[in-house]
């Protein structure tokens, strides 16, 4: 097996696996007619603590499950093999922040679902390729800029005025796909350096130490 197919095989299990634990967890719900929508974020209230574990895998029904299922597997896949050495850390900061920030400043309803993390991890690819100036994640950015870049309309109320859709959530895992981004920004694959640009650094390297920059040395 060749060690690009490795990594390929590699980036999905983690996706794979957190998609298996959120359909699973809505059979469970369904079995036992369990009210897992009360292990949502609810805003400012100790009842809705909880929800900064468990909202993004409880989902209202299957045609919730449905939606987010396509776009977290795809998303996390690509952070898992585009930015592998940081992943579980992103993965996990975004979906903590995006919450915590949802606890604080959110309608008084119960938010459950995926998407403010989708949203996150979307938010983090697409402005953590254009930070890099890496040509393979520019890619990326622009890749999910034309699969997810109508998404950003979650965020506007009066778009969707019927359904009952955590346009916070979405805000916020935008706000914390874009703070992680630029935090992280050192971390993980970085431009590579051509010779071109190293000989324009060696350049600069030298102007600075060239006869007319430096000071004329006084006699005693």
């Amino acid at each position: 097996m060749s060690k690009e197919k490795k990594i390929l095989l590699q980036s999905l299990v983690f996706p794979a696996i957190f998609v298996i634990a959120i359909w699973l967890i809505k059979f469970v719900e369904l079995i036992f007619d369990l009210p897992l929508y009360r292990l949502g974020v609810f805003p400012l209230s100790y009842k809705g603590l909880p929800g900064l574990l468990f909202a993004p895998l409880i989902h209202g029904d299957f045609a919730h499950l449905y939606a987010n299922t396509i776009p977290v597997f795809v998303l996390t896949a690509a952070l898992f093999y585009f930015y592998r050495e940081i992943a579980f850390r992103v993965f996990f900061l975004i979906y903590l922040f995006s919450n915590i920030w949802l606890w604080f400043g959110a309608r008084e309803v119960y938010h459950i679902g995926a998407s403010g993390l989708i949203y996150g991890l979307a938010a983090f690819l697409f402005i953590s390729g254009l930070i890099r100036k890496n040509p393979p994640l520019m890619a990326i950015s622009m890749f999910v800029a034309f699969l997810y870049g109508s998404f950003i309309w979650g965020i506007f109320p009066e778009f969707f005025p019927e359904k009952n859709i955590s346009f916070e959530g979405h805000f916020w895992g935008i706000i914390a796909g874009i703070f992680i981004a630029i935090y992280y920004r050192k971390l993980g694959p970085q431009r590579r350096l051509y010779s071109w640009d190293l000989e324009d650094e060696h350049k600069d390297e030298e102007d600075d130490n060239a006869y007319w920059k430096v000071p004329p040395k006084r006699s005693s």
